[in-house]
């Protein structure tokens, strides 16, 4: 059975992500679209606006036309939308990096995605110089300063015209993260200006957010829930993004108070702090109306204690994936007694069927795979034709990996996940990449990786077959994988077993592995 969505449906956006979000920026004029929480500097939605247009130009005299790719590799910053935006507006396609990437991981994002410009921060630049050894990348620009390097700033001074850009919404590609899917490593999901731009409308369904609310962009531009969610979002809908660096939780709270933010949108750990930690008591959270939890699952006991504790009636849910743009169910803000753990119900626009094992849709209440079909379903992954076919079927239905069931008031709940990837702190592990590193360890005879429960989170944890008389302890394994790799990823937990549980064809059995730990080894 097909699900349809109670929203009224939406217009489809065909027009480019950047006019769907800026387009009334000269009316917001002075109002602050952007402010520094650490600094408190301000850029105003008409100097945004202008700021993109001028960084366009600036990118069009360096040579990007139409379909070339410029790899953003930075943490939040006030500039992060204006290099954003200025690269759309050129016709580029930008592929947003994660902040904590190594050298390596950064290097083959880059070769895969076919980067043609870098634009970083000077803290990064070890790394961004040692990543594009061998890339198409032409030339490093920097969001701050740095001796040597071209500034976006010097863009921002561009006296050239702004490039006059012809945009197909539903075939261009505006952005290009990197989702792990549902397994296997990190592949480029071609989100085209229509998915992204509709996917905005489809969430304003939900959530009501007023021209004088106040944000707190505390998640990753990077990532697509922080793109999407922290900053396409509220500009399009002209409240005021507070932006913060890093998640510190003193200057987190600091800046809810000090700033007045009205709404935060957070993952699992945020909402594990305000409902726990001392550190909340004495702030002054009266201006905070709405709290949204998304990118990990949410423990509904957690979620009605971190409500209690702020005096709000809930704290919201959402749900996504990169692939879909990344949108596909949230509580809505004004919802009454929504059910704790419930991530939400389907945007409008949207369909969705819950199917078995055996490929036929569920009854009610049971569950079933979340399938996911509407104009926020990606383009397909970049150069990866048959891993595409794999995740979207031919009648255009998006398989997610995920298991779910839909209660009698159209909610969803996420039950488990088929996919195995990790979710640590929302930031996808996959653990296939994790065991290729443990094997390139001579001390290591064989590794699997999966995800367990601590304190809240899931972290990965391995289970090492140690080589005889090797000497290798729990530390030497962690402290290995923890030099390759970002650190989100870092092995947490280690066992050392025998043997590694393998089905005939040689696949982890992962959940054996799963049971072991279940019933404590």
């Amino acid at each position: 059975m097909v699900i349809h969505s109670e929203f009224p449906p939406v217009e489809v956006l065909d027009v480019p992500i950047h006019d769907a979000v800026l387009g009334r920026a000269q009316e917001y004029g002075d109002r602050p679209a952007l402010v520094d929480g650490v600094t408190g500097k301000e850029i105003s939605y008409a100097q945004l606006d202008a700021m993109s247009r001028r960084v366009a130009a600036g990118f069009a005299e360096l040579g990007i036309a139409k379909g070339d790719v410029i790899a953003l590799h930075s943490p939040n910053t006030i500039i992060y939308p204006v290099v954003f935006y200025g690269a759309t507006r050129a016709g580029a396609t930008v592929t947003t990096v994660n902040a904590l990437y190594t050298a390596e991981e950064l290097h083959k994002q880059l070769v895969d995605s076919k980067a043609t410009l870098l634009v970083t921060i000077s803290l990064f630049l070890p790394v961004a110089t040692a990543a594009v050894e061998g890339t198409d990348v032409r030339e490093i620009l920097v969001c701050d300063q740095a001796a040597g390097y071209r500034s976006v700033m010097e863009l921002v001074a561009s006296t050239g015209p702004e490039p006059v850009i012809s945009f197909d919404a539903a075939e261009d590609v505006a952005v290009l993260p990197y989702s792990s899917g549902t397994t296997g490593a990190a592949k480029g999901v071609m989100l085209t200006h229509r998915n992204i731009a509709t996917n905005i409308a489809q969430a304003q369904a939900t959530f009501t957010m007023g021209e004088d609310e106040r944000i707190i962009a505390i998640l990753p531009f990077f990532h697509i829930y922080g793109l999407s969610v922290l900053m396409n979002l509220p500009l399009r809908a002209g409240a005021t993004v507070v932006v913060l660096p890093k998640f510190d939780l003193d200057q987190f709270l600091t800046t809810l108070d000090q700033q007045r933010i009205t709404r935060a949108f957070v993952a699992p750990p945020i909402v594990l702090a305000l409902a726990k930690h001392p550190a909340v008591d004495g702030v002054d959270l009266s201006a905070l109306r709405y709290v949204t939890s998304a990118a990990a699952p949410l423990d509904g006991e957690l979620a009605e204690a971190c409500a209690k504790r702020l005096g709000l009636h809930a704290v919201l849910q959402a749900y996504g994936m990169t692939e879909l743009s990344p949108g596909t169910h949230a509580v809505p803000q004004d919802a009454v007694d929504p059910p704790a753990g419930a991530v939400g119900k389907l945007f409008p626009s949207t369909e969705m069927r819950l199917v078995g094992a055996d490929g036929n849709d569920v009854g009610e209440g049971e569950t079933g795979e979340i399938w996911i079909r509407g104009p926020q379903v990606m383009k397909g992954y970049l150069g990866r034709q048959a891993e595409t076919d794999a995740t979207i079927d031919p009648d255009g239905w998006l398989h997610t990996g995920d298991i779910g069931r839909v209660d009698e008031r159209g909610y969803l709940y996420v039950v488990d996940r088929v996919k195995e990837l990790i979710k640590y702190h929302g930031y996808q592990v996959p653990p296939a990449e994790l065991e290729a590193v443990l094997l390139t360890d001579d001390r290591v005879a064989d590794a699997a990786v999966i995800g367990v429960q601590s304190e809240g989170n899931e972290v990965p944890k391995a289970f090492v077959v140690p080589m005889p008389g090797s000497g290798l302890t729990e530390q030497d394994v962690m402290d290995y994988v923890a030099e390759r790799v970002a650190p989100y990823k870092k092995i947490r937990q280690v066992e050392f077993i025998e043997a590694v549980p393998k089905a005939a064809s040689g696949k982890i059995l992962r959940r054996e592995l799963r049971a072991r730990e279940s019933s404590g080894g």
